[in-house]
């Protein structure tokens, strides 16, 4: 009878589609790997591996590797719906979040989750947008928090709070971009911040993949620019901070500058830093924290979700 392990074993060579690479993840040797493959061939009697270099799944694989998938996330949920069920003591809550974001938000709820829950073994999984939209597809993350819209299917939305996305500009950048009028131009994105009026200035953008990145680039195509972007870069600090020493224009979520404690002090040490509210209501959006719903929610994920409601 085949169990559960021999199905993580051959997802894991199934995934990686290479016994060695797959023996190296799970720990064991690859002998015993390919024993445990042939074991579940024999069970089947059909051939799961194509033994071709790479190493190819047959048909019968590719079925095998979409049910294991969800036999092994039915036991886990099983696992967890069983443990909520007989005491809420014990559990484990993986929270997938933005690296900037973390750090906003997180310490105004974890502190009192863990106060509230200290048996909750709490994980953080650290990526951008797209990343946590899959890993939250796949079961690698309970909840994520992140702007709404979710890009992934079958996910269920709590809104927490308001969140804006502002324009960064410089006072460098402007006088740099616009000699002897940068006064005017300022006043201009005061009343409407039109981005086509910065069409050749530079841009300092967050790489692609990250929500910031993706409005940023529909906020261009709908004011028909093209723009030109000197650099990118997966942190949106950093992005920040060759704004303000007058690099280039960026985009900023509003919740982040008010963490920010030595944020004014930076400002004053370099240049003047202007932040404006963009016209496109795409910049304007609603915090959330997603779940897929075909996965048990338990109840240290449910508890989650109403200290944030709470808090923020």
């Amino acid at each position: 009878m085949i169990n559960f392990l021999n199905l993580e074993y051959f997802l894991a060579a199934a995934e990686e589609l290479n016994f060695t690479k797959a023996a190296r993840r799970l720990f064991i040797s690859q002998q015993s790997l390919s024993n445990h493959i042939l074991n579940m061939e024999k069970e089947f009697d059909v051939v799961l591996f194509n033994r071709t270099s790479p190493l190819t799944l047959t048909y019968a694989g590719q079925a095998l590797k979409k049910r294991a998938r969800q036999l092994l996330a039915l036991k886990d949920e099983t696992y967890r719906e069983l443990a909520d069920i007989k005491d809420f003591s014990i559990g484990k809550l993986t929270i997938g979040v933005s690296h900037t974001r973390g750090r906003v938000i997180l310490p105004e709820i974890l502190p009192i989750y863990r106060e509230q829950f200290p048996n909750i073994d709490l994980c953080l999984v650290e990526g951008n947008s797209t990343e946590l939209d899959q890993g939250l597809l796949h079961g690698d993350v309970d909840l994520i928090i992140g702007m709404l819209p979710f890009r992934v299917e079958n996910v269920g939305t709590v809104p927490i709070c308001e969140e804006e996305i502002l324009l960064a500009v410089s006072d460098a950048v402007l006088e740099r971009s616009f000699p002897g009028h940068a006064s005017e131009i300022r006043a201009q994105l005061e009343g409407h911040t039109d981005l086509a009026l910065l069409s050749h200035c530079p841009f300092l953008m967050i790489n692609k993949g990250n929500r910031v990145r993706t409005l940023a680039d529909e906020m261009f195509e709908d004011a028909q620019i093209t723009p030109q972007i000197i650099l990118e870069t997966e942190n949106i600090e950093t992005v920040l901070a060759l704004a303000i020493r007058g690099m280039g224009i960026t985009f900023y979520p509003k919740m982040f500058i008010s963490s920010h404690k030595d944020f004014n002090d930076k400002v004053r040490q370099h240049t003047a830093m202007n932040f404006y509210s963009l016209d496109s209501p795409k910049a304007h959006g609603t915090l959330g924290i997603g779940f897929y719903k075909d996965h048990y929610m338990s109840q240290a994920a449910r508890e989650f979700i109403r200290i944030a409601k709470e808090v923020l």
